[in-house]
């Protein structure tokens, strides 16, 4: 029987917001048995709890936000991707600012900083592997989000785009035969170029820069080299992982998505907290 596993050591990070443009520190904390992921907002008065959970997910437009009464904190993705890939149950996440930092748009700082900080066990028995019983999806025109029962985790991923530098793309990861620091931790978000000004006027991606996104137009990538052929596909991967972390841990299943967003990633999360075809149990993302 596998073991609750919190971080080994204190850390800290800091860096700007995608799409508050505002910098913040981040703190990881070791946590109890039980205690979850959990968001602690230190630049408010009354330091308010977030529990990184499908009960708080709030707004989904471009990233994934969590919220509690007024208080929220946004594109927690890439860290709780970071966070379910290294089987860390239990985490205290001190942030000073509406936003986590989004770095170089990709999880590997964060799976980097992870393995330093090592993990150890909570002493309590995790739960055992989640079984689906029956499919559960989510579906919104031609985009959809699902899982399958299946003897195995895996993640298969679709995207298509009108521009040839990303086009078709399709990926599935297998955690048991790919590690994600060396498969899925490295791939970054990417933006249309040609989105850049809307989403700006939006008041979205305002601490977006060359360094921190991949950017493409109709002649190709205005900051290569990529560091993946289908980098782009890898990080939608990395994304539904963030996402579906919401659940405690992802079910043993095969997790289908096409032309998703973090829309439909949450909504399939919350579809599957509320279904009745499994037996709320969950099974760990790595062996």
């Amino acid at each position: 029987m596998m073991e609750q596993q919190t971080i080994g050591q204190t850390f800290t990070c800091s860096g700007v917001g995608l799409h508050s443009g505002q910098e913040a520190m981040v703190t990881l904390k070791p946590a109890s048995a039980g205690a979850g992921r959990y968001f602690i907002r230190t630049d408010r008065p009354e330091q308010p709890t977030i529990p990184a959970k499908v009960e708080a997910a709030s707004r989904t437009e471009m990233s994934t936000e969590l919220a509690m009464g007024e208080v929220s904190v946004r594109t927690v993705e890439h860290l709780l991707s970071a966070l379910a890939a290294e089987g860390i149950d239990n985490v205290k996440i001190e942030i000073n600012g509406p936003e986590v930092p989004l770095f170089d748009g990709s999880a590997l700082l964060w799976i980097e900083q992870l393995q330093q900080a090592g993990r150890v066990s909570c002493q309590v028995s995790a739960s055992s592997p989640l079984k689906l019983q029956s499919p559960v999806w989510v579906q919104e025109k031609d985009t959809i989000a699902a899982a399958f029962p299946s003897d195995t985790v895996c993640l298969s991923y679709g995207i298509d785009f009108p521009v040839a530098a990303i086009g078709q793309q399709w990926y599935s990861w297998y955690p048991e035969r790919e590690a994600y620091y060396h498969a899925i931790a490295p791939a970054r978000t990417f933006v249309l170029a040609e989105q850049v000004a809307s989403l700006r006027q939006a008041g979205l991606i305002k601490g977006g820069s060359l360094d921190n996104a991949l950017v493409c137009n109709e002649q190709g990538w205005l900051n290569p080299p990529l560091r993946f052929a289908n980098e782009p596909v890898r990080h939608k991967i990395l994304d539904l992982v963030g996402d579906l972390s919401l659940l405690g841990r992802l079910p043993q299943a095969h997790i289908f998505a096409y032309k998703a967003s973090h829309r439909l990633h949450v909504r399939l999360a919350q579809r599957l907290h509320q279904s009745q075809c499994y037996d709320q149990t969950f099974a760990p993302l790595t062996p």
